[in-house]
């Protein structure tokens, strides 16, 4: 007998065909999801009827592609369905035998992004390849089976048909190839498996097929000469492995096995220096494994690296990556997430900014950090190594949110000590501050080597004051943004520090005149007693450093920072500056040689290097401008 879809199924219908599914490949993952959910019942059904017995083994999923009559078939030993089942089931787009739409569809709804339910029309996604659907039926207590037949939106039909087992059994009639569409590779074994293994490998049923294979053909006193004859032969293969790693108990896994699934899912090639097993039950109750690598992956620094968990619900594939389960600091982190408690829309691709999602998110990122958190305290070479690698990640989430992020992932970040020359965190600086010690000091270079030969640094050593050298060029801007570490406010000594020395007219008339030699270059000339016997250093005032002009400077921003060229006045080069007040051109000379040499100290370039040779050559040639 034939019936029609109603109008909201018809519309449903084309909507999922050629709007909601964007890959027609989870169309095999859709029908053999059903087939594990009507065994489930079958298996439910054991429980409390004494006449049933269960065993795994026995109610496999078969699939059967037939490339001469361009079929595939996907049979189930499950619940089966009757008359009223198939009416309701497939007769209604919408519904399932187990779960029904959360909300009922409105005629009026036009945005598919509101047509949000659970798996039931799923097994309308065998539209996406087939252009006739055959499903042989027959529910397990009675003893009467079932034949439903729909060509698409028009309807379907059902009529009585003899089945000698119970369960389902779906017929795909695959449309015709298209210049765009190739529906043969549905029909591929190899193909098949490769579908099966990446979207419903961890089905709690055994999936198999019948494989051909090739063989070896021995023979008696077989020439050795002769060139190896091989036949085919069938073989019925299961193609998923049905139990995942994460659902197996944390004490019957090893550190191989675990490193052995972070190869197989093709998580890196490294060997992880760490992983979470997640077994939580709660408000949301989910599973996973967790990894943190230990070197960067490939693509890493492309614009093709894309952060994300896999993502199940009951062991069957959702999405590759789900972005939502990661925070942007922790995008090195992969791993699978399965949880059966999720909110999906009807085709399992997209998932809804909802509460489960959210809570899953947040306990995954707790989860990590505490992990990170035992990597810097036990394990402190493999967190230096992690953080060589990724560390990038926290620096970049505090500087984004303008250091609203600090007390998230300040205590994750690391820096190079001068006390030791090894990595310590802001908290160990803390711990071992000087008593009267108000400020957290850091230094920034190029290298620990050029760090360690400016002239400030040597005022440093002498007061006994430990500096956090900032080797990488966002260093600066991260401790910029967040101004303070619980409490204690971050002071560059490549900044100018207020002193409060006394000049004489004398001398401030010397700084004017060679403030305004420099004709702009810097803000203020100025005397210190803090460089140790350095002659001279250039620092920066201002929220703009030296470093980081460097740094803008490269990224095409024409930005500088207020620079101040302090001369140190227990040094012979202060005397012989004073001597040359009445000698206005060597005082420029002087003067500009200086200032460049202050440059070059801060690693910046000089701006004209021929006038700045011909002043070199020109002091060195007069020896009457000895310093004395």
């Amino acid at each position: 007998m034939n019936y029609e879809f109603k109008a909201q199924s018809k519309r449903l219908m084309e909507l999922m065909i050629h709007s909601i599914y964007t890959n027609k490949e989870i169309f095999l993952r859709e029908l053999i999801s059903n087939a594990s959910d009507a065994t489930d019942k079958m298996y439910y059904e054991s429980l409390t009827n004494p006449d049933l017995t269960f065993s795994k083994e026995d109610y496999v999923i078969e699939l059967i592609p037939n490339k001469e009559e361009r079929t595939l078939t996907i049979q189930d030993h499950g619940i089966g369905m009757n008359k009223e089942d198939l009416m309701e089931n497939l007769g209604t787009i919408a519904q399932s035998g187990s779960l029904e739409f959360k909300k009922k569809l409105q005629e009026d709804q036009e945005d598919s992004s509101e047509l949000i339910g659970q798996f039931g029309v799923g097994f309308y996604s065998a539209f996406l390849v087939a252009d006739k659907v055959d499903v042989y039926t027959r529910r397990f207590d009675e003893n009467q089976g079932y034949h439903w037949q729909s060509q698409g939106v028009e309807g379907f039909s059902i009529e009585e048909k003899d089945k000698e087992e119970s369960g389902t059994t779906i017929c795909l009639h695959l449309k015709a190839n298209e210049e765009d569409e190739n529906y043969d590779q549905f029909l591929d074994q190899y193909k098949l498996k490769e579908m099966v293994e990446r979207y419903s490998n961890y089905i709690r049923y055994p999936i198999q097929m019948e494989m051909t294979k090739s063989r070896l053909v021995e023979k008696e006193n077989q020439d050795p000469d002769a060139a190896p004859e091989y036949e085919n032969y069938q073989e019925v293969d299961t193609l998923n492995s049905m139990v995942p790693i994460w659902k197996k108990a944390k004490k019957d896994l090893s550190e191989e096995d675990y490193i052995n699934f972070y190869h197989e899912e093709g998580f890196g090639f490294d060997e992880p220096l760490a992983h979470i097993h997640m077994n939580v039950e709660g408000v949301v109750n989910y599973r996973g494994i967790l990894y943190i690598p230990s070197m960067e992956p490939f693509n890493w620094r492309s614009k093709d690296f894309k952060k994300g968990l896999k993502l199940y619900s009951n062991g069957v594939l959702i999405m590759d990556k789900c972005e939502q389960l990661l925070p942007d600091a922790f995008s090195f982190v992969t791993g699978v997430i399965d949880s059966e408690d999720l909110n999906l829309n009807i085709s399992r691709e997209i998932l809804q900014e909802d509460r489960e999602l959210r809570i899953i998110s947040k306990n995954i990122e707790k989860k990590i950090k505490e992990k990170l958190l035992d990597l810097l305290k036990n394990k402190r070479e493999d967190y230096i190594t992690f953080y060589k690698a990724f560390g990038t990640t926290f620096k970049t989430a505090i500087y984004e949110s303008f250091g609203g992020e600090k007390e998230k992932y300040g205590d994750l970040l690391v820096f190079v000590s001068s006390k030791e020359k090894e990595y310590v965190t802001l908290d160990e600086y803390l711990e071992r501050m000087e008593e009267d010690q108000d400020r957290i000091y850091y230094a920034t270079g190029d290298s620990l080597a050029s760090i360690d030969q400016l002239p400030q640094k040597e005022g440093m050593d002498k007061k006994n004051l430990e500096v956090l050298y900032l080797l990488d060029p966002l260093d600066e801007f991260v401790l910029k943004v967040m101004q303070d570490y619980k409490g204690k406010a971050f002071s560059s000594i490549n900044t100018e520090k207020k002193e409060d020395l006394e000049h004489t007219e004398e001398e401030k008339g010397l700084f004017k005149e060679m403030k305004e030699i420099l004709d702009g270059e810097v803000v203020e000339v100025k005397t210190s007693e803090d460089l140790g016997d350095h002659p001279l250093c250039l620092l920066s005032r201002g929220e703009i450093s030296i470093e980081m002009e460097k740094v803008l400077q490269l990224q095409g921003q024409d930005l500088e920072a207020e620079k101040v060229l302090e001369i140190n006045k227990n040094h012979p080069i202060y005397q012989k500056l004073l001597s040359l007040k009445d000698d206005k051109e060597n005082l420029k000379k002087y003067t500009k040689l200086l200032y460049n040499q202050g440059r070059l100290i801060e690693g910046l370039t000089v701006k004209n290097p021929t006038e700045y040779t011909k002043t070199l050559f020109d002091l060195l040639a007069d020896k009457d401008n000895k310093t004395k």
